[in-house]
């Protein structure tokens, strides 16, 4: 059982290390061993310890402020949602109490937990299907919703994306096209949005490609491993007549790659990517994706959390499918009936 009204001198104290050390490995930072990061969460998970706890006192008010806690992924999509998030705070005058850059479950939990006392309600991005929540132990009172994570997660509201249905669409209409040889740049994992894009391919090439073999190359969300893998495609045996991205920004490094390499998109290869961020309309050629209103995303999550604030009761889980967008990047090689 942890000790009454624990400090962040007990958990120094317990790891054999330094007070800065435990602030450090408490909010994230990346210049801390992840041994010493781990035991530092362990003494703290069984001290029940999370900081501030003098703002415990706010919980029996308002604060008037929401927490929001972002994983550590590129930030194009997650700039676009805070976006959202921000104008519909605004527009009913509550502040923003906003934390991101976690590595792990662990350590966004540890994030979750600062939210404590501090906020009236808490939004989290969570890529570990709501295993970083369930961590936190946070109390029943506290209010949250879990964005673009896994809808079947217990004890919390979810506003989820179709990311499966979104990919699966997406090779329909590759294969439609006449693509055969698709290869597909997965995004980081464990992370629950790149595995569902990654069942979805590979579902959509069973079942419009028959006989294909999937083609993997992995990638972490961002430009630069998106060249990475566009590079690697090209260096094989034989190239795809085709390239999935997981994430827009994959897809553009992909192009980055191929452009270098003297390839046409799509004329010697097709892209396609996932997101359909701004940037994807305006590329050369304009990228061929899988649009999720992202803004307003942002914009309906935190609208659902209020409603359960207001209420106290489980907003039921809502999933939004997301739309194809073809341009230019890909083009149909057949002509069917």
């Amino acid at each position: 059982m942890g000790a009454a009204n624990p400090t962040i001198r007990d958990v120094a104290r317990l790891a054999n290390v330094s007070v800065a050390t435990v602030s450090r490995a408490l909010n994230g930072h990346e210049n801390v061993a992840e041994a010493v990061r781990q035991r530092v969460l362990e003494i703290a998970n069984s001290l029940d310890y999370s900081p501030h706890h003098a703002a415990r006192s706010l919980s029996r008010g308002r604060t008037h402020t929401i927490g929001v806690v972002l994983p550590d992924l590129p930030c194009e999509f997650f700039a676009r949602l805070m976006c959202g998030i921000d104008a519909a705070a605004r527009e009913r005058g509550l502040q923003l109490l906003v934390s991101g850059h976690h590595r792990s479950a662990e350590s966004q939990a540890a994030a979750l937990r600062v939210m404590r006392g501090r906020v009236d309600g808490l939004l989290a991005i969570s890529p570990y299907a709501g295993l970083d929540v369930a961590a936190a132990r946070l109390p029943a009172s506290l209010p949250v919703l879990l964005l673009d994570s896994d809808p079947s997660a217990e004890g919390v509201a979810t506003l989820a994306v179709d990311n499966y249905s979104g990919a699966l669409d997406m090779m329909e209409y590759l294969a439609g096209c006449g693509y055969r040889d698709i290869a597909f740049v997965s995004g980081r994992r464990p992370h629950f949005n790149a595995e569902e894009r990654l069942r979805g391919y590979l579902d959509g090439l069973a079942r419009f490609v028959p006989g294909a073999e999937p083609w993997v190359v992995d990638g972490d969300f961002d430009v630069q491993t998106g060249a990475q893998a566009g590079e690697a495609l090209l260096a094989a045996p034989s190239r795809p007549d085709c390239v999935f991205a997981a994430n827009d920004m994959m897809a553009l490094g992909c192009m980055f790659a191929f452009q270098r390499a003297g390839l046409r998109v799509p004329d010697d290869i097709g892209l396609a990517g996932f997101n359909d961020i701004p940037l994807a309309s305006q590329t050369a050629p304009p990228l061929t994706s899988v649009k999720i209103d992202i803004a307003r995303l942002g914009t309906d999550a935190f609208t659902m959390l209020l409603d359960r604030m207001a209420d106290g009761s489980l907003a039921p889980s809502r999933i939004v499918r997301p739309q194809l967008m073809v341009r230019g990047s890909t083009r149909r090689l057949v002509t069917t009936q």
